[in-house]
């Protein structure tokens, strides 16, 4: 499937219903490390705005994070890679399996499936409609909303497949994309809403190929922005970038004043800077379509400069040098 496609057909994936294997070794917990690279491990971020009183660690590396072992014996592992081929979720699913740690898999299939069901460790194999793993989303917040038993979450997620209209952001997306040409794209959001800032930093980057970049306030008010104090001297350093301020009605009142003021400052500097508004509606409605407008600014950006936007050759490239 090519790029446009799987931004069109994304609310698709919300039909999708995931299902459990060697559930009968499976038990629920309530702490979370949800262990994936790049795009597999994007959705969990999503999972955590959705509810911030989950307990979730993000954990993107080798092996497991660095937690007391008595945390850990607490925790449920979720190794999640798309193609379940990424060696460092391998790395984290070995791990946990020496430690005897309640875990569990999510991928299409690869060697981490194998592993799952060689050992008989509770699985999701998810679809493989060949997209990358960046556009699946759906699936991946779908699959973990599951192994978290977050009934809630999935009644309301599975409302999108009808509910959420990918091509009604592609003209927005087209419009952003044509303001943002030549210039690097900063993100800009609320602690809360990092993991989105995240996500449309990573979609610039694989899929626009483009550099982009992304922040949190208030903590960039206390040292990012005074880089971009432009003087006569350092104007051509900052010359190209432009700024995103992703802004949700539920931000704290400070929170919202502080990215009023800042875009106020930057544009007294000559530095472009627009407010993308999170859509009031459920919670992932808002989560996922600020993530299309994403999807569609990548993509059309990744046409005006004649990429493709599809494939990561360097990221192919890297894994053949180190192999």
């Amino acid at each position: 499937m090519g790029m446009y496609d799987a931004i069109k057909n994304f609310a698709e994936q919300f039909a999708y219903q995931p299902v459990i294997e060697n559930r009968r070794y499976f038990r629920s917990i309530r702490k979370y490390i949800v262990a994936g690279m790049g795009g597999s491990n994007l959705a969990a971020g999503l999972i955590k705005i959705w509810n911030p009183y989950l307990d979730v660690v993000l954990h993107r590396d080798y092996e497991l994070p660095v937690l007391a072992e008595k945390e850990l014996r607490n925790a449920f592992v979720i190794a999640i890679s798309y193609s379940g081929n990424t060696e460092e979720t391998i790395s984290s699913f070995n791990q946990a399996m020496e430690k005897k740690l309640p875990l569990a898999a999510v991928a299409t299939g690869g060697t981490l499936l194998e592993l799952a069901r060689r050992h008989k460790v509770p699985y999701i194999q998810l679809p493989d409609i060949h997209i990358q793993p960046r556009m699946a989303l759906g699936f991946s917040a779908k699959a973990l909303l599951a192994f978290m038993n977050q009934k809630n979450g999935l009644e309301e997620i599975d409302e999108l497949a009808d509910a959420l209209k990918p091509v009604a952001y592609e003209l927005a997306g087209k419009k952003l994309a044509q303001r943002l040409i030549h210039k690097i794209p900063v993100i800009y959001a609320s602690a809360a809403n990092e993991a989105l800032a995240y996500i449309w930093k990573i979609k610039l980057n694989e899929t626009g190929k483009i550099p982009a970049f992304y922040n949190v306030v208030p903590e960039l008010n206390h040292n990012e922005m005074t880089g971009f104090d432009v003087r006569s001297s350092t104007k051509s350093l900052s010359s190209n970038f432009y700024f995103i301020f992703l802004k949700e009605g539920d931000d704290h009142p400070k929170i919202l004043k502080r990215m009023k003021v800042l875009g106020r400052l930057y544009k007294r500097r000559g530095l472009p800077a627009e407010t993308v508004k999170l859509r009031d509606h459920t919670k992932f409605y808002k989560i996922f379509s600020t993530t299309l407008l994403a999807d569609w600014t990548a993509y059309y950006l990744a046409r005006e400069y004649g990429v493709d936007p599809e494939h990561v050759p360097m990221v192919e490239e890297f894994k053949r040098l180190i192999t």
